[in-house]
């Protein structure tokens, strides 16, 4: 999954920063859905690893049966964070 062509699946453009709430709102609901009936492992990750960026991803335990799932999400909301406080001290 290429992460531009994701924004513009779900949202129209690449660039979030344009939307309007409303759209924002539409295509984040859109991706929920889409993460409710992907069956594909790594798909589900990717759809689950946008909305958390958008901060709107659902719990882990709601998301991923998988116990290794729900690590390598937590690894992932690690590296998040971190990068974050990185960009930060720039």
């Amino acid at each position: 999954m290429d992460f531009d062509d994701q924004l513009r699946r779900y949202f129209g453009t690449a660039d979030l920063a344009a939307l309007p709430g409303p759209a924002l709102a539409a295509g984040i609901e859109r991706m929920k859905v889409d993460l409710g009936l992907e069956r594909d492992r790594s798909r589900r990750f990717a759809l689950w690893a946008l909305l958390h960026m958008l901060g709107e991803a659902p719990d882990l335990d709601v998301t991923f049966e998988n116990e290794r799932d729900r690590e390598a999400a937590r690894n992932f909301m690690d590296l998040a964070h971190r990068a974050g406080e990185a960009e930060g001290m720039r």
